[in-house]
């Protein structure tokens, strides 16, 4: 099942090969962002279980005292090493502004927090470019990247780390992603543990966790009738239909989203999830469980895409 606006030409973009089991024109009011971006709250250690749904709501946590190890992908074709230590990964990219909260938790220790753990996440702006890949085809039809009039470097938008607190928590200040085919709406996220912060960025360590966070349909569709993501026409996947998400709900990625306006979607959403690791383990996302990835590449791939093997994106469940 698909969610389709007014055009409905597919065109598979080099981002297809990944396999593993996620406002105004012209800018967004800068209330809008403030409101979104104002939760100053400490975190709470909270419990996920396998068997939440995938709802907007479903909850990161159970009374049941279980703690579950998070669904790992594959880091898929866009990763770049050296995103950037910082709490705002915006750079003016216009969009429905996110405030992200990410909790860390040892699956091996009563899920208690991992203080110190740096979260790095990125994702593609509101038409489906990612920074470093701007001329890949997003699919359906959609301006070009540089027609959105931001000020942003291309090569580090909307990419970036944080290193939790005493209380496993990290806090991203972003914009909902957009869409592009054949995926769903989704954040990607690797944990890192065993580094330290370096000349702005993230040197050393460990990969523990490499995975997405996904979106409900409600909430994207609503979304994505809003500039600058309508002007990204053509079909969109819903969450049944991607290749990625498992229907795992929270344990899967799916985000807990509240809305800081119900009546206003555009005012920005509160996103927030529980990640539950294993320290003592390493994941770079290379040959994980998932679905099958389509066959076939858009022709205007990026000439420093890096390639399915390096990126281990056509590895089979």
């Amino acid at each position: 099942m698909t969610g389709t606006h007014k055009d409905t030409t597919i065109t598979r973009r080099r981002a297809i090969a990944v396999t593993g089991g996620t406002v105004a024109a012209g800018g967004l009011a800068i209330a809008g962002y403030q409101s979104a971006f104002a939760d100053g709250t400490t975190a709470a250690a909270t419990e996920t279980t396998a068997t939440e749904t995938a709802t907007a709501s479903a909850s990161a946590g159970s009374s049941s005292g279980t703690c579950v190890l998070m669904s790992s992908v594959t880091e898929g074709p866009y990763y770049l090493d050296g995103a950037l230590v910082r709490k705002n990964i915006t750079e003016g990219k216009s969009g429905v502004p996110l405030t992200l909260r990410i909790t860390v938790q040892d699956t091996t220790e009563s899920c208690s927090p991992v203080a110190g753990a740096a979260v790095e996440i990125w994702h593609c702006d509101a038409w489906g470019y990612y920074s470093g890949y701007t001329t890949a085809n997003p699919g359906g039809s959609a301006p070009a990247e540089s027609e959105d009039g931001s000020t942003a470097d291309d090569k580090t938008y909307l990419r970036g780390y944080q290193v939790a607190n005493a209380n496993g928590v990290v806090k991203f200040e972003t914009i909902v992603p957009g869409w592009y085919t054949p995926r769903t709406c989704h954040i990607h996220v690797k944990v890192h543990t065993g580094g330290e912060k370096e000349d702005g960025t993230y040197e050393g360590g460990k990969v523990n966790f490499t995975g997405q966070f996904f979106f409900d349909d409600a909430v994207a569709e609503q979304i994505f009738e809003l500039e600058p993501y309508s002007k990204h026409t053509g079909t969109w996947t819903k969450l049944d239909d991607d290749m990625v998400y498992d229907g795992g709900g929270a344990a899967s990625g799916l985000l807990t989203l509240k809305p800081v306006h119900k009546k206003d979607p555009s005012k920005g959403y509160k996103g927030s999830i529980t990640l539950g690791i294993d320290p003592d383990a390493e994941n770079t996302g290379a040959g994980s469980g998932g679905g099958t990835p389509p066959s076939g590449a858009p022709g205007d791939a990026p000439s420093d895409a890096p390639s399915a093997s390096a990126s281990s994106t056509d590895a089979s469940s």
